[in-house]
C-alpha cells in the first residue's frame, strides 16, 4: 500500500454507534414530533400561568357548583349523597369545557393553530400536547378538588380515593372530548375568513383532520361503550 493510500485510509471517517445509520434514520421524524410536542406543551403551560385568572376560573366554577349545590336543593345528607355523582361530573364537564375555550381560542385567533398546521410537524402530536396541557391545568386539579366537593355533598371519607381516581381518569376523556369540541373555533374561523374573502385553507384543513379523526374513532369508541355497558 502506497503512503498516500495509507494516509487516506487513516483519515477516512470512522462510523461510531452514535452516528445515524439506515436502521436508525426512520426514528428521526418521531424524535422531531416528540420535541415539537414537548415545546408546545411547555408553551401552553407558561402562557396559562401568565394568565392566572383564566387558569383559576374553571376550578372556581367547579367549586361554586359543588359547594353551593346543597344550598339550592336540600341540606339533608342522604339526599345529597344520591345526587353527588351527577353533580360532581356535571361540574367537572362544564369546568373542563370552560378551560378548553381558553386553551384553543387565543391560538385560533392569533394564527398559532394555522402555523401548527403549516409547520410540517405532526399535527396529531401538537394537538395531543395541547390536550395534555389542558388535563394538567384542569383535569388533574379537578381530581385534587373532588374530595372536598364530595365531602360537602355528604359523601363518606372511605369513598374519596375512588372518587379521586374516577375524576383523574375520566377527566382525560373530558379533555379529549373538549379538544374535539374546539372544532367550533375552527369552523367559526373558516367562516369568518370566507366572509371577508380571505383564504381559509388552514382552518379547513384542521376541520377535515378532525372530521377524519371523528369518523375513524367515534364509531369504535361508541361500539366499545355499548359493549361494556351490556356486559
Amino acid at each position: 500500500m502506497s503512503p498516500e493510500s495509507h494516509a487516506g485510509h487513516a483519515l477516512a471517517p470512522v462510523r461510531t454507534s452514535l452516528e445515524p445509520t439506515a436502521e436508525t434514520a426512520p426514528a428521526a421524524p418521531a424524535a422531531d414530533a416528540f420535541e415539537a410536542a414537548r415545546l408546545a406543551l411547555l408553551r401552553d403551560l407558561q402562557l396559562a400561568f401568565r394568565k392566572r385568572s383564566q387558569l383559576i376560573q374553571p376550578l372556581a366554577f367547579f367549586a361554586m357548583v359543588t359547594l353551593l349545590f346543597p344550598l339550592a336543593v336540600s341540606p339533608e345528607l342522604s339526599r345529597l349523597r344520591e345526587l353527588a355523582p351527577g353533580v360532581l361530573w356535571v361540574g367537572a364537564l362544564l369546568a373542563s369545557l370552560l378551560a378548553v375555550e381558553f386553551l384553543f381560542r387565543d391560538d385560533a385567533y392569533d394564527g398559532t393553530l394555522e402555523q401548527y398546521a403549516l409547520s410540517g410537524q405532526s399535527l396529531t402530536a401538537l394537538m395531543f400536547a395541547k390536550t395534555l396541557a389542558h388535563w394538567l391545568l384542569t383535569g388533574f386539579p379537578l381530581a385534587l378538588m373532588a374530595p372536598l366537593a364530595a365531602l360537602s355533598l355528604g359523601v363518606s371519607a372511605s369513598a374519596l380515593p375512588g372518587i379521586v381516581a374516577a375524576v383523574a381518569v375520566g377527566s382525560v376523556t373530558l379533555s379529549l372530548i373538549g379538544s374535539i369540541g374546539a372544532v367550533l373555533i375552527f369552523g367559526a374561523r373558516a367562516t369568518e375568513l370566507a366572509i371577508h374573502g380571505a383564504p381559509a385553507h388552514a382552518p379547513l384543513e384542521l376541520l377535515a383532520a378532525l372530521a377524519v379523526l371523528g369518523t375513524t374513532l367515534a364509531p369504535l369508541a361508541a361500539a366499545a361503550a355499548v359493549r361494556i355497558s351490556l356486559e
